[in-house]
């Protein structure tokens, strides 16, 4: 486990499967939803996305790695609000990154095994989580430089 993580965010991320990545070309922004799994000892949310999509294209297309993520709880009760927000750089995994990684996604999504699968990382540096169960508005900040 990545230091300094608290497990109200780690358990958060555990919960879900889908988060929302933002990237931007031209400072036009672009968003897409995507299925991940979160490699603890890595700090890295492992997703698949085709070169040809829009979001990755317009990532290597622009050469800006760096991407944005969020996780929400959807409910109308606004006492369980929840969500995480995220940003860091992206990478297309490659070597033993991408072993570890699909060997990972694949037991997350096995229906996976029938795809080719193209990973990419995304390392957080800074994590924001908003949890009103512990009271209104909440925030739980964690910054990797400042573990």
């Amino acid at each position: 486990m990545v230091q300094g993580i608290g497990s109200d965010i780690l358990t958060f991320i555990r919960e879900h499967h889908i988060f929302t990545l933002a990237v931007s070309r031209e400072n036009l922004p672009w968003c897409a939803t995507c299925y991940y799994v979160y490699l603890e000892d890595l700090n890295l949310f492992i997703f698949t996305s085709d070169h040809d999509t829009k979001h990755i294209a317009d990532v290597v297309e622009s050469g800006n790695y760096y991407a944005a993520g969020a996780i929400a709880l959807e409910t109308r009760m606004v006492g369980k609000i929840r969500g995480l927000q995220f940003a860091g750089l992206m990478k297309e995994l490659t070597g033993n990154d991408m072993k570890t990684a699909k060997s990972a996604y694949h037991r997350a999504f096995p229906i996976a095994r029938l795809a080719k699968l193209h990973l990419w990382g995304l390392e957080p540096e800074i994590m924001k989580m908003t949890d009103n169960r512990l009271g209104f508005g909440k925030k739980l900040i964690w910054r990797r430089n400042q573990q």
